[in-house]
């Protein structure tokens, strides 16, 4: 591999590369989808992945079940990166002391 090789995939594998960003989106919206047919369940009593794939325990449901699952999963480790960037909600409101830190800096674990 040449050197331009792996520092385009040393950069896909950061914060900031494409490739982490687009499990992310994927992940989001699985959970999304997931948290639907869960409303979908406890209101109505409705499974609608079950009911397009062919059943609860039909194999593309049960490929649908765990790929929420694991976006959970995905979603809860990168939910600390993805709150402490400035640009998710418009600035420094993330950052300790930042100008929309509601406790100026000082808090819990904060000097």
């Amino acid at each position: 591999m040449g050197e331009s090789t792996v520092s385009h995939l040393r950069q896909s594998f950061t914060n900031g590369g494409i490739l982490l960003r687009t499990i992310t989106i994927i992940a989001l919206i699985l959970l999304i989808v997931g948290g639907l047919n869960w409303l979908l369940v406890g209101l109505f009593q409705f499974d609608l992945v079950a009911e397009l794939f062919g059943g609860q325990s039909a194999i593309l449901a049960r490929i649908v079940y765990a790929l929420v699952g694991l976006s959970a999963i995905w979603v809860l480790f990168r939910t600390p990166t993805l709150l402490d960037r400035s640009s998710a909600f418009g600035g420094d409101m993330a950052r300790p002391g930042g100008p929309r830190d509601p406790m100026g800096g000082h808090g819990p674990g904060r000097p």
